[in-house]
This record gives structure tokens, C-alpha cells and sequence, in this order.
């Protein structure tokens, strides 16, 4: 038997430096064709790289190159500090486990007989598994949720469950580095979730994963950092959050996107939008909660320039003015609405084509919604606004409503409603 790596508190990979896995200056082609070139990125250890990027854009190109399946025309690929070049194909797969894009097996294994498959690089021409193998092939079958399926063919198994066989064969591998190629394909949201989950689980454990992922928000959502990539190189590097901006995703895919905050968390929010024209008008949006967070979204989205007030700081709406760099004027949680912030939320009120109204409104917040010379409502369930003298529509038909509306006219003052203000 092979020399098998240790993944406990005594592993002496923890206490080295440096990342564990650096891709310097790697460029592959296809006959004439290049398909990336000049990609540089490094994953530290015990974390998770996320791959996006449009269709053909190479993910799945790049992991081959890092299995060492592939050899680039230029570039090295190191796993601790050793280029994969100067090892043999066993002695890489002892360091780097993957699982492919398809699910497709050339022959009818059963389930533990394809997990089992993870094991040869530990094993000598002759050998046998032992006790630890088998262990081994227990655990990443109970850990990737398919050991009930152990003695099933693997062509009986939906396309979900196996792309978790294929996990399980990678974990199997008891590998540092985990290569994960569309992980979630095939896999329903709950499934999806519970994947990457578990890569999080293996991640924290001290393992290094480097994942394609088409989804951008499950991968901003799990990714320690992203590598974007689009024609032929690396658009953008980083934090999720410093990548999926709707400046880089204009240029990457070529498509507007409305990116804002997934609830609950920091993670990026990338809403695909619609093309349509812009939408030139000014509105004030009263309200608060998710009515009213939806509903700036959907103006911004709609090239909207919006404000928003009189709202509780911390509210939804709030948040998400922030992200969308709207003014909001807000007051203290369960302050009240001082006259401060109701002049200046009067002021925007009456300087904009029209207000919104979405969601709770509060007394103290009348002033603002008569200031309006428009107004329109949207229909939730959680609006305390009645009025049978303002229009009602669904949040869907918002932006085609306000562009029907008239510009206001022409006031003495200009007031910049796309500038975020501290209150």
C-alpha cells in the first residue's frame, strides 16, 4: 500500500505556508483555437474557490489543466508549493480528486463499486483493498448521502443522485484538494444546497476546493473568493462581492443584472433583467419591509432614480437602498419620524414624477405621500395604504406604469435622489 495522507489535528500540511494550489500564467489552445490564456489565481488553504463565467468561457478547461489531465501550452499548476508536472498521474491523483461535468460510466458498476474507484490511487498493482479503504469508502458514501444506494447499478440512479456517487468517489480519494465541476448540475435546490454544504463541511475540515458553478448566487453564497472568466482570461478576482457587479457581469455576459444582497447574509444577489428601455423618471418610494425593498429594486432595475423615506434604519427597505446607493431617509428603530426627517422626505416626495407607496406606511409618513403630485400604489397583501383615488398595480407592471406617467414639471431645485446620505 501506498503512503496515504493524514487529515487529522496532527497533519503537518496545516502548519506549512503558502496556498495550496497556484495557477501561474496558464494558457491552453485547441489546435488554432486559444481558449484561455495569462489565468493566474491561487486558492489558500481550507478554502473554497468558486469558477464562473459564461458558457465556453474555459472552467472546465482550467480544472483539467490543475488535474493535470490536460497540459497547457504555457503555465504551471502547483499543489503545495510542487508543480504537478514534475509528479506521476498517481502520485497527482494522491494530492487532487475531482468529479466531471457528465454522469456517465462505460460500465454498469454498483454504487460502492464506483466509490470504490476512488481508492486505486492508494493502491499498488496487486493490492487489495484493506480495512481502510474500506472504511474510507463508507464514509464518503455516508458523508455524500448515497450509502443507501450502495448495492444499486449506478445506471439505475437519476442524474441527482449520480452526481453524489461521483462525490462520494472523490471523497473516497481522501485527496488536500477537491475539484468540483458543476457540482450542482442535475441537482435540485434542496440537493444543490446540501452539496455545497457539504463542501463547506469538508472546507472547514482543513480540505481546498476549487469549484465551476453555473449558479452566480450559490457560488457568491459559498465561495470564499470567485474567478470570473470570459473571453479567454480573467475578468475579475476576489471577494464575492467585489466580483459579481453589474459592471463586471455587463462586460463578462454581456447582460444587464440588478445586484443587490441575498437576505440574511453578505453574499451578492444577481438578478437577471429583462431588455427594455430605460425608464427616466424620478420616484419616492414610502413603505417598508420586503413590499417596499421589492419595490426599489424593481424601479432601479428599471433605470429608476429612486428615493426612499420616511423609513426605520435597519428596515428592508433601508438595506436595500443602500446596496442600490438610493437616499434614504431614515430614523432610529421604534423612534418615530422626527421633523427633520419628514421635510427632507417631503422634499424628495415633491420632486420626483410620482411616489410609490408599498408595504406599511405609518401615520407619520401622510405628509409625504400628499406631497406627491402622482401616485400609485402596489398591490400587497401587507400595504396599510387605502386610497380610492390613487391607482393600484402589481409589482410586476410597476415599471410600465411609471413610464406612462408624465415627467413633473420643472422645479427650481435639483436634488440628487442616487447619492446615499447618512441621516
Amino acid at each position: 500500500m501506498s503512503e496515504q495522507p493524514a487529515h487529522d489535528s496532527s497533519d503537518p500540511e496545516r502548519g506549512r505556508s503558502g496556498p495550496m494550489l497556484d495557477v501561474s500564467d496558464l494558457a491552453v489552445s485547441f489546435g488554432e483555437q486559444s481558449v484561455v490564456s495569462s489565468v493566474d489565481f491561487s486558492v489558500d488553504r481550507g478554502s473554497l474557490v468558486g469558477l464562473v463565467g459564461p458558457n465556453g468561457a474555459g472552467k472546465t478547461t482550467v480544472l483539467r489543466a490543475v488535474k493535470g489531465t490536460l497540459n497547457p501550452d504555457t503555465g504551471t499548476v502547483r499543489v503545495d508549493g510542487e508543480p504537478i508536472s514534475d509528479r506521476s498521474a498517481k502520485a497527482v491523483s494522491r494530492l487532487v480528486a475531482s468529479t466531471p461535468q457528465g454522469t456517465s460510466l462505460s460500465f454498469d458498476f454498483s454504487v460502492r463499486q464506483t466509490v470504490e474507484m476512488g481508492r486505486t490511487p492508494h493502491l499498488g498493482r496487486f493490492d487489495r483493498m484493506d480495512d481502510g479503504d474500506r472504511s474510507a469508502v463508507e464514509t464518503a458514501m455516508e458523508r455524500a448521502s448515497v450509502a443507501k444506494f450502495a448495492d444499486r447499478p449506478f445506471t439505475s440512479l437519476s442524474g441527482g443522485e449520480r452526481q453524489r456517487v461521483l462525490l462520494a468517489r472523490a471523497l473516497a480519494q481522501e485527496t488536500p484538494v477537491l475539484l468540483l465541476d458543476e457540482p450542482t448540475a442535475n441537482l435540485d435546490i434542496n440537493h444543490a444546497v446540501r452539496t455545497l454544504e457539504l463542501v463547506r463541511t469538508l472546507v472547514g475540515d482543513g480540505k481546498t476546493a476549487i469549484a465551476a458553478i453555473h449558479d452566480l448566487n450559490l457560488a457568491a453564497r459559498y465561495c470564499d473568493k470567485l474567478v470570473l472568466l470570459a473571453g479567454g482570461g480573467i475578468c475579475a478576482a476576489g471577494r464575492p462581492a467585489d466580483v459579481l457587479t453589474s459592471d463586471t457581469l455587463r462586460d463578462a455576459f454581456d447582460a444587464e443584472t440588478l445586484v443587490t444582497t441575498q437576505p440574511g447574509t453578505d453574499a451578492p444577489l444577481v438578478t437577471p433583467l429583462a431588455d427594455r428601455e430605460t425608464v427616466d423618471r424620478r420616484i419616492h418610494v414610502v413603505g417598508t419591509g420586503k413590499p417596499a425593498a421589492s419595490a426599489v429594486s424593481t424601479l432601479v432595475g428599471a433605470g429608476c432614480r429612486v428615493s426612499v423615506g420616511v423609513v426605520p434604519a435597519g428596515d428592508a427597505a433601508a438595506e436595500r437602498s443602500r446596496d442600490l446607493d438610493c437616499e434614504a431617509v431614515t430614523v432610529p428603530a421604534f423612534a418615530g419620524i422626527d421633523d427633520a426627517a419628514r421635510e427632507r422626505a417631503v422634499e424628495l416626495a415633491q420632486a420626483a414624477d410620482a411616489v410609490v407607496i408599498a408595504g406599511e406606511t405609518g401615520d407619520g409618513n401622510s405628509p409625504v405621500v400628499r406631497a406627491g403630485g402622482t401616485c400609485l400604489a402596489v398591490e400587497t397583501d401587507e400595504s396599510d395604504y387605502t386610497s380610492t383615488t390613487h391607482d393600484t398595480v402589481p409589482l410586476a407592471a410597476l415599471p410600465a406604469s411609471v413610464a406612462s406617467l408624465p415627467p413633473a414639471s420643472e422645479r427650481d431645485a435639483t436634488l440628487p435622489l442616487n447619492q446615499s446620505t447618512t441621516d
